[in-house]
């Protein structure tokens, strides 16, 4: 029965003054200019997988960009790059809740060769020895992460630096790693236009969090 009402219709059915609020949230939104629909779905969906808003939010924002293009496996991209940011638990409630209305995976597996221990690492020098200084066994896995990371094909380095740094934004890890992830979207050919955009799209999931990260954007960004 409601499969044929809106998502409008849906939210009016809930609240209709909530309905007004969300509509006119997600609408302003939408309109900045500087993201892609692409790029403003992976944000959308990062969001609902971490704040486990897994329903009709969740829904929407898949079909909405299932509708502009962006592919199955390219929102499969999206939850195994973030796996690891989130946590391997948090990203299979994404895997179910996406499996719920799109299609079986026919993704080629992973090379052996990064899914074995010591088998190198993609990492900077630099980061990798910070990490060995925390802890040995956490820079192997960091290792791990990032090999398993970089044979994911679809994304760009612009997009992985855009989605990671919302990870940073909803989960409040404004220090190294949201310098890190800013650097590179930068580096991936993002301005810095571009990155405020995205904390501007991100505010819509919180303005308590992106009010904090704009304290550190803005002087990273100079």
């Amino acid at each position: 029965m409601t499969s044929a009402l809106t998502v409008g219709d849906r939210l009016r059915q809930l609240d209709p003054v909530f309905a007004q609020m969300t509509l006119a949230s997600v609408g302003h939104a939408r309109a900045i200019p500087e993201l892609t629909d692409r790029e403003k779905t992976f944000l959308n969906v990062v969001a609902d997988i971490c704040q486990g808003s897994l329903g009709l939010a969740f829904e929407a924002h898949v079909r909405a960009g299932l509708n502009a293009g962006v592919t199955v496996e390219d929102l499969r991209d999206v939850l195994r790059f973030v796996s690891y940011d989130i946590g391997y638990a948090a990203a299979v409630a994404g895997f179910e809740a996406l499996a719920a209305f799109v299609e079986e995976p026919s993704s080629a597996p992973l090379l052996d060769e990064a899914v074995l221990t010591g088998s190198g690492s993609p990492l900077p020098a630099v980061v990798r020895e910070r990490l060995e200084a925390m802890d040995p066994h956490f820079a192997e896995y960091f290792d791990l992460q990032s090999r398993m990371r970089a044979g994911l094909g679809t994304l760009t380095e612009r997009e992985r630096g855009l989605v990671s740094m919302s990870v940073d934004v909803h989960y409040r890890t404004l220090g190294d790693t949201f310098r890190i992830h800013v650097d590179r979207a930068l580096r991936g050919g993002a301005s810095p236009d571009d990155v405020r955009a995205a904390l501007r799209f991100i505010g819509q999931y919180g303005v308590t969090r992106a009010w904090e990260a704009w304290q550190v954007l803005n002087p990273l960004l100079g």
